[in-house]
């Protein structure tokens, strides 16, 4: 039996409890496919969109050679960005609808800052600004590190909504909201417009799982084998209790799925979740019954064995387990930090290779 939209569990959560999804791709079809079962907004990053440009070859191969022609001086860097800002005002255009309708508190697409500027924060909030005026409901993805954090302030000063991504911590989570505040306060001294922001703070809670597990492996740990599992869904679920009793102005969004927990465990907070098509679809066909489980703590043995066996999960636990400082250099900070320089690189190779092909390659 096929399942229509109106049968889709995620639809459903977004009916009826407070939590909200959005898709973690920009490509057309699988956000319309979102957006008709309740998704509120969509992400991009340089790796998004290199597979976008794989699943949507008939419009885009042919956008970079016209854009290629059109500006001949142009740099395999410039013709990568262009197609990144193109992306992103397409995706903004499928979920204008959902924008207008929540008065602009929904609605949005997230965009990432160039990876390979993340040491810089004049560079990352002039690019902010250009994303922010492709369309009305751009949102704008900055690295939780200290010069990120930088960043995000100044981004917020100035009315652009931010987005704190390769974050995976409550201190950092935490770092996101306070930045924000800081800069809310200020917008709001100089007599502007604060009510209408969204700011947004990501636990990419699948990656701590995972830096779990590697740690477990590398350090030779006798762990619980569910533990790693329950790692990111303990840190937002830390992190959620605390914005909510310091009444912080950020939305909380979880990334990074990995298992059906990291949906399950976090129905019926007043946070986002963005996921990714293949999961959506998962879910959709799972038969579950999405029922509220965010003020369900995860079990205390499981979080005591984390907490005692491996240090980085205290780290990350901990309202004060890091300070700006330590962003950086935490273990799934630099291995995603790393990833998304690589894909962005990867991006930019794709670009070039159609632009200027390999005339050793034959094409079949």
């Amino acid at each position: 039996m096929t399942l229509t939209a109106t049968d889709s569990p995620l639809l459903r959560m977004t009916q009826e409890t407070p939590t909200q999804y959005w898709n973690d791709s920009c490509a057309v079809e699988e956000l319309a496919y979102a957006v008709q079962r309740g998704a509120t907004g969509a992400t991009s990053n340089p790796s998004i969109v290199l597979e976008v440009m794989k699943k949507e070859q008939a419009h885009w191969v042919p956008r970079v050679h016209e854009l290629a022609t059109a500006n001949p001086t142009w740099s395999e860097v410039e013709l990568t960005w262009a197609i990144v800002e193109e992306m992103a005002a397409r995706g903004a255009g499928i979920l204008q609808p959902v924008f207008d309708r929540a008065g602009g508190r929904a609605g949005r697409l997230s965009v990432q800052t160039n990876p390979a500027n993340h040491r810089d924060p004049v560079r990352m909030v002039e690019q902010a600004a250009r994303f922010a005026a492709l369309a009305p409901n751009i949102q704008v993805k900055f690295p939780v590190t200290r010069s990120g954090l930088e960043a995000i302030e100044e981004a917020t000063v100035r009315g652009i909504n931010i987005n704190g991504t390769v974050s995976f911590t409550v201190p950092q989570a935490i770092a996101v909201a306070e930045a924000v505040e800081r800069g809310l306060d200020r917008r709001a001294t100089a007599g502007n417009d604060v009510a209408s922001m969204t700011p947004i703070a990501t636990i990419m809670i699948g990656r701590l799982d995972d830096w779990m597990k590697v740690l477990v492996e590398r350090d030779n740990l006798a762990v619980h084998p569910d533990a790693p599992n329950w790692a990111g869904v303990a840190a937002f679920k830390r992190a959620y209790g605390i914005f909510r009793e310091r009444g912080y102005r950020t939305r909380l969004l979880a990334a990074a799925y990995r298992h059906r927990l990291h949906w399950t465990e976090l129905v019926g907070g007043d946070v986002s979740m963005t996921l990714p098509y293949p999961w959506q679809v998962r879910f959709n066909a799972s038969g579950i019954t999405p029922s509220p489980r965010m003020d369900v703590p995860v079990d205390p043995a499981l979080v005591a064995d984390l907490y005692e066996r491996i240090p980085d999960f205290r780290r990350a636990y901990e309202p004060d387990g890091m300070t700006p400082d330590d962003f950086e250099g935490f273990g799934a900070s630099a291995r995603t930090l790393r990833a998304f320089v690589k894909s962005y690189h990867d991006l930019q190779g794709a670009i070039r290779d159609l632009v200027l092909p390999d005339p050793d390659v034959r094409i079949a």
